[in-house]
């Protein structure tokens, strides 16, 4: 998928949102247990919901790896279901993965040829070899971690070297050489919104996937301010907060409703 396509989808949609599928068996609704694959039927049912809304979907590896081969036909299943929905939402492998490049390159062809994904999460830690796989796939993207949300990125993001440059900081301008805006997106939590500004300095132009809206209290409206770009150049997770709407019969209902009221106010930023 190209960033053009990214843009369009943003653009007819009037939304630039991203739904995690961190979906849980002991929080899904209790009427689904009675399906053979009760994972994929919520999904399914929240997919349904949603996508005319949403411009890509993003589940979390970690929410169906625990299942062991089950989880896996389940994920690939969801991927797949996904695709035929609209080939044109953004699919995102919320992995984490990072290895040495032999590695790297075997997790490149789980994702990229085994299964229909756009784009992949990838940890920066062991440097361009390990990146370099991801990036020989024409049309698919890596979505480096550069600054997270959650508190344990202050024992080493936000590390300064001798010349007062943060380790988050090193990373995107050390990763400038490695890929484009073409091709790799970056991974800024949502509730650190006010370093969004100085984090534009060094990267204007990529897309930033920002999670932590809504259930991990980041504010739209801040990342809004403070990341967007002449071509958007935001897609803005929430999880929790939509698929967790309801537990009850009604959860693809709630959670549709959840994704009107992001909807509109991305419109209303979008115009603006």
């Amino acid at each position: 998928m190209t960033f053009f396509q990214i843009f369009e989808q943003i653009q007819r949609k009037h939304s630039f949102l991203c739904i995690g599928l961190d979906t849980d068996l002991k929080k899904i609704p209790q009427h689904l247990l009675t399906f053979d694959d009760p994972a994929f039927e919520f999904n399914k049912q929240i997919v349904d919901a949603t996508h005319d809304l949403a411009i890509a979907y993003k589940p979390n590896l970690a929410f169906y790896e625990n299942r062991g081969v089950t989880g896996w036909q389940t994920l690939e299943k969801t991927a797949r279901y996904i695709k035929k929905k609209d080939e044109n939402l953004f699919l995102i492998a919320d992995a984490k993965r990072g290895d040495i490049s032999n590695t790297s390159g075997q997790y490149a062809a789980a994702f990229f040829e085994a299964l229909p994904f756009d784009a992949i999460t990838v940890a920066p830690y062991m440097g361009e070899d390990s990146i370099a796989p991801f990036l020989s796939y024409p049309g698919k993207w890596v979505i480096l971690l550069a600054l997270t949300s959650n508190k344990g990125a202050m024992d080493f993001q936000l590390t300064e070297d001798h010349t007062g440059s943060k380790l988050y900081e090193i990373v995107l301008k050390k990763s400038q050489d490695w890929g484009s805006k073409d091709n790799m997106m970056y991974v800024v939590g949502a509730t650190q919104a006010e370093m969004l500004h100085d984090i534009r300095k060094i990267i204007p132009d990529h897309f930033l996937l920002v999670p932590g809206i809504g259930a991990q209290g980041g504010s739209l409206e801040d990342v809004a301010r403070y990341g967007m770009n002449s071509n958007c150049g935001l897609i803005v997770n929430s999880s929790r907060g939509i698929i967790y709407a309801s537990n009850g019969v009604d959860f693809a209902e709630k959670a549709r409703e959840e994704v009107m009221i992001l909807q509109e106010q991305m419109k209303v930023i979008l115009k603006k």
